[in-house]
């Protein structure tokens, strides 16, 4: 009879003389070797079984709070579209900076985003660093499409959304002009609802179009930004404060009532 079967004989010898093997908790290692009685294995495992259901009834997270998608620091859960001939980019001072490049330029986000695509909004901060088009032109998810709000395209001034039923931000009903001083901060607010594509820079709406029956698309140059993403056009263009939240069914019915 070898060591090791002596040992085991003796510890379970004493454990019988104590009392049934369901009121002691199988020593560490054992249970695994297959030498621990079935009540023994079972017991050592109850602390695991009541850990995960106490896990299992924390809250869940609250979606409609502003969840941050650019920790200010690096380019996690972020990559950089190769457009071709795309400029630097790199984080300074809290602060995405996409550099001027022979065309477009960008960021796409890589992390969570709603499941549905619909009922959300997100907002940034941007400026135009240099160059006279657009700096922050934004791509986003609606539903099963993508669409592009232009800030600050075609010569520097235009805003609207890339593209509705084929026409260009230049050529539809969401065509707007506006002036964009350089190395100001602008805020850039989107909802997207299943009935509309709203948008603001700072408290002005510029966007306010009915979905229902259109068809939703984005240009080829930003397919790369896809699902949700940041881009620049020949300018170098800084972002920073780039937040997500879901809508609350409060919201969202008062939003059907407007």
């Amino acid at each position: 009879m070898t060591t090791r079967a002596v040992v085991l004989g003796i510890v379970f010898g004493i454990l019988a003389l104590l009392g049934p093997a369901d009121r002691f908790v199988c020593l560490p290692g054992l249970a695994d070797r297959n030498v621990c009685p079935p009540g023994q294995a079972v017991a050592a495992e109850a602390p695991k079984a009541e850990a995960k259901k106490a896990d299992s009834k924390k809250p869940a997270a609250d979606k409609t709070k502003w969840r941050d998608l650019f920790d200010g620091k690096t380019l996690k859960d972020w990559k950089v579209p190769n457009f071709g001939g795309e400029g630097k980019v790199y984080v300074k001072d809290k602060t995405i900076v996409m550099e001027a490049g022979q065309m477009m330029t960008g960021i796409t986000y890589t992390g969570p985003l709603p499941k549905t695509k619909m009922n959300y909004e997100v907002t940034l901060e941007a400026q135009r660093v240099d160059g006279s088009d657009f700096f922050a032109t934004t791509t986003f998810p609606v539903g099963d499409s993508f669409v592009s709000l232009v800030v600050g395209g075609w010569g520097g001034t235009l805003v609207g959304i890339s593209s509705i039923d084929f026409y260009d931000a230049s050529d539809n009903q969401t065509t707007r002009t506006r002036d964009f001083k350089p190395k100001q901060w602008y805020r850039i607010r989107i909802r997207v609802t299943r009935e509309k594509i709203e948008a603001w820079i700072d408290d002005e709406k510029m966007v306010d179009l009915e979905t229902k029956d259109r068809k939703l698309s984005i240009r080829f140059e930003c397919d790369l930004c896809r699902p949700l993403g940041v881009s620049t056009w020949m300018t170098a263009g800084a972002v920073r404060n780039i937040r997500l939240r879901e809508l609350s069914p409060e919201e969202l019915k008062k939003a059907e009532k407007e």
